[in-house]
């Protein structure tokens, strides 16, 4: 299982940060663990002695340097030793970032050897499953102007914006999960062929907790999560590890 922590803006000490590195060498037993952290971060912890938890940023700019204040480059990421980037999360789509930002961020990221997450999700449900459609177009507007070897360096990570915040009994249900999951790599079969597809990795995430995180890994087919608010509080997260592990 790979498990993508992603801190977002929870995290606002470095005290607060180093107790969840410290806590997160720990589980690297259970399962393979990345931090997502906001950029200050990484680099006090890329500083530390070498453990097995991968560093791992929010966001890259897609800048390539120069006069651009304020823009966190590919190159600096992979300076740091940052192995994944999160792009296309839900929340920085919700703030206008369209595919052709998202694309440019994948070419940055791949060009310095750095696997992007790449964050697909509907923001609603549908009687007629015209939803699908959405998650079809994310997975398109970046895979198709990839590479093979490019699209095999990629991980999904399928986030229905519906689900995010909820409990766990009003969150996704495994056999949605299982279905979503299917037709996942039904569309990335489109653009890797035989059974290359199922070489890239499908994460969840939305609302997974150590209560339905188990359920959800058991019978869905995906390969890990990407967890939000409940990687910044040590014994939620440890526990939901050890659930899937």
């Amino acid at each position: 299982m790979l498990i993508i922590a992603n801190w977002k803006a929870y995290v606002d000490t470095t005290e607060k940060a180093k107790k969840l590195f410290t806590s997160a060498k720990r589980l690297t037993q259970y399962a393979d663990i990345a931090l997502a952290m906001p950029h200050p971060y990484i680099g006090m912890c890329a500083s530390g002695p070498k453990s097995k938890v991968s560093l791992a940023a929010q966001d890259v700019s897609i800048s390539t340097g120069g006069a651009d204040t304020g823009e966190v480059t590919a190159s600096t990421l992979a300076s740091l030793g940052v192995t994944y980037t999160i792009v296309g999360h839900s929340e920085r789509r919700a703030k206008g970032e369209a595919d052709e930002m998202i694309l440019e961020k994948v070419k940055r990221l791949l060009a310095h050897n750095i696997t992007p997450i790449l964050c697909i999700g509907e923001k609603e449900r549908d009687m007629d499953a015209t939803y699908l459609n959405v998650v079809r177009a994310q997975i398109t507007a970046v895979f198709s102007q990839l590479s093979q070897k490019e699209r095999l360096s990629m991980v999904i990570a399928y986030e229905p914006v519906w689900a995010i915040g909820k409990t766990a009994a009003e969150s996704i249900q495994p056999v949605e999960l299982e279905e979503m999951v299917l037709y996942i790599r039904k569309v990335l079969g489109e653009y890797l062929p035989g059974k290359s597809a199922s070489k890239v990795r499908v994460l969840y995430g939305g609302s997974a907790e150590p209560g339905n995180a188990r359920a959800l890994a058991g019978g869905s087919g995906v390969d890990g999560f990407l967890v939000g608010h409940a990687s910044v509080d040590v014994p939620t997260f440890s526990a939901l590890i050890k659930a899937v592990s």
